[in-house]
């Protein structure tokens, strides 16, 4: 955490936050053009953020993208914010931002989230399909439905009702999963169409032992109210399946 705050500590490199807090997956030469500095000195400041997971990057063709990652944000949040304050402050948080975002044009709007855990690809993608697992940091959500591409899938909570349901597009494991998704237990959600998660889960390049966990939510056009209730709760889901890995025991109660 100490990473973060030294990240943090740059004006610049908020500057660079706040962009990506109004519009995410912006380019290098998109925030080049709003920092007075060279092109070589915001690549610095990107390469800082990222590495203190401040943000993630994606490379699509020859451009790489580049996005707000919330979990670490979130992290902060978890430690001091009280569970009291947590709903108020959640929804003056949403409140604020849709009264001052403006429509913007993008090609493929999409939310991601990055974590890093001490554990091995195969122990995150058990946290993953595992119903006994999920049900411990998925919202209490047991998944259950046959792990191979084209079958379907139910997510249910405790009291026998199923949360959320979709389809398994991609069943590559230990490294990818991608699932469509309708939440049901919102009545504007239920309405939507579904949208599409992508997980992919690879080790750290740079740390042995450490396995990176990337969550894509997309094609989420037809779906606004979906987007905006996984951009809050993905963070806690990868936050939640972090620590249960970790520590064995759940992040919230």
């Amino acid at each position: 955490m100490d990473d973060i705050f030294k990240a943090l500590a740059d004006p610049s490199r908020r500057t660079l936050l706040d962009l990506l807090y109004e519009k995410d997956g912006r380019t290098l030469n998109d925030l080049c053009t709003h920092l007075q500095m060279s092109r070589f000195g915001v690549m610095k400041h990107l390469r800082i953020l990222e590495e203190a997971g401040l943000l993630t990057t994606r490379k699509v063709g020859r451009e790489k993208y580049h996005y707000l990652n919330s979990v670490s944000i979130r992290q902060i949040y978890d430690r001091w914010v009280s569970k009291y304050a947590e709903p108020w402050v959640s929804g003056l948080s949403l409140l604020k931002k849709e009264l001052e975002s403006e429509p913007v044009m993008e090609q493929k709007p999409r939310h991601i989230n990055r974590i890093a855990i001490k554990t091995s690809p195969e122990q995150v993608w058990n946290a993953l399909t595992n119903p006994e697992l999920t049900s411990k940091y998925w919202y209490n959500g047991a998944i259950r439905g046959e792990l191979k591409s084209g079958s379907p899938y139910e997510i249910w909570n405790p009291q026998g009702q199923v949360q959320a349901k979709g389809e398994f597009l991609v069943v590559e494991p230990p490294c990818r999963l991608v699932m469509t998704w309708q939440l049901l237990v919102q009545a504007e959600t239920a309405e939507e169409k579904p949208s599409r998660l992508t997980w992919e889960i690879a080790p750290h390049a740079g740390f042995p032992g450490v396995t990176l966990v990337t969550v894509v939510h997309d094609e989420f056009e037809e779906a606004p109210h979906t987007s905006r209730v996984l951009e809050e709760g993905l963070p806690i889901v990868l936050s939640g399946m972090k620590t249960l890995i970790e520590t064995g025991g759940p992040l919230t109660s």
